[in-house]
Formats: structure tokens, C-alpha cells, sequence
């Protein structure tokens, strides 16, 4: 019952018929803001059954932290990715990177820049201003886009993130 009433304003709160209408408009708004002020405790039913399976998920891992259990014997946890981008430049780039990257399933975080980010990111990747985006595998500078996929195409961005493959060191003698 409780779920059905917090979907429910989430739907009435989020839907913009009746902006046009500033005694509407205000309301909603201000119940937006609030809502974003509390944590989003009024969510969609998409959002709200992500939430319970990431508290399953943890209830899970925690369990077996209490038990000792380790993660699956062969899984290595992926090296972060990270995409430096400024905004409003090279939006395009920018989009082809991100939709790359989801196209192999690897997860990234996208960093809009500042001055000192800006910075570290010029000397660490010996490149331009104009140059960003940057990816990153870790501390290891990838590039522009042309570079993600010359590092996709030739195994070495799988390689990075994901350490070795298994079939690749048996493979070879």
C-alpha cells in the first residue's frame, strides 16, 4: 500500500502537465525539491525495486563477510574507468566514449573538469586543453577516442580493466 502511494506521487510530482500553470508549477516544484532534499524516499517503481535489490545484494555480502566468504574464485574486480570531459566541448566525442564503453559493459564515471582537475589530466596525458574527453583505465592514461578504440580493437583496454584473461595465460606455455 505504501509502495502504490509513494509511485503515485512520484508520478503526479514528476509528469509536466499543469507546468504551464504557475499555481501547479510551484507546488510541484518546491515538493521536487524537498523530495531530492530527503534522499527521494517518493520514487518511481523502477527506481524503488533497484533500491530493494541492492539491499538484498548487501544483506548478501554482508552475510557472507560474517561467514568469510570470498567473491568467486576467479573473479577480479574491474580497475575504475574514468572519462574527463569539460562541458559544452566536444559533446560528440564525448557521447561516442560513453556509448563505446557501454557497448563492451564496462562501467565508467564521467568527470566534468576544473581548473586543477584540468590540469592533472593535461599532465598526466601529455595533451591538450582542446583534446578532452581523456579516458583513463585507473592512473593510466588511454586518450581521445581514437585511442579507446585502437585500445578496444587491439585487446589492451579488456586487458586493462579487467586484468589478464585466464584462457590467455594458459595459452601460453
Amino acid at each position: 500500500m505504501f509502495d502504490l502511494v509513494r509511485t503515485s506521487l512520484h508520478r503526479v510530482i514528476t509528469t509536466p502537465v499543469g507546468d504551464g500553470f504557475m499555481p501547479v508549477r510551484l507546488p510541484k516544484d518546491f515538493a521536487r525539491r524537498v523530495n531530492m532534499v530527503l534522499g527521494q524516499p517518493i520514487c518511481s517503481a523502477d527506481e524503488l525495486e533497484r533500491r530493494r535489490n541492492g539491499e538484498k545484494r548487501l544483506a548478501k555480502l554482508r552475510a557472507d563477510a560474517l561467514r568469510g566468504v570470498t567473491a568467486e574464485p576467479g573473479a577480479r574486480e574491474a580497475a575504475p574507468v574514468i572519462i574527463y570531459f569539460e562541458k559544452d566541448r566536444n559533446a560528440r566525442l564525448f557521447g561516442r566514449m560513453k556509448d563505446a564503453l557501454e557497448a563492451k559493459s564496462i562501467a565508467f564515471t564521467a568527470l566534468e573538469v576544473d581548473v586543477a582537475t584540468k590540469a592533472f589530466v593535461m599532465r598526466e596525458a601529455k595533451c591538450k586543453e582542446d583534446e578532452l574527453p581523456i579516458v583513463f583505465v585507473a592512473a593510466t592514461p588511454i586518450g581521445g577516442y581514437n585511442e579507446l578504440i585502437e585500445w578496444d580493437v587491439s585487446g589492451k583496454l579488456a586487458e586493462a580493466v579487467f586484468g589478464a584473461s585466464p584462457l590467455a595465460s594458459r595459452a601460453s606455455p
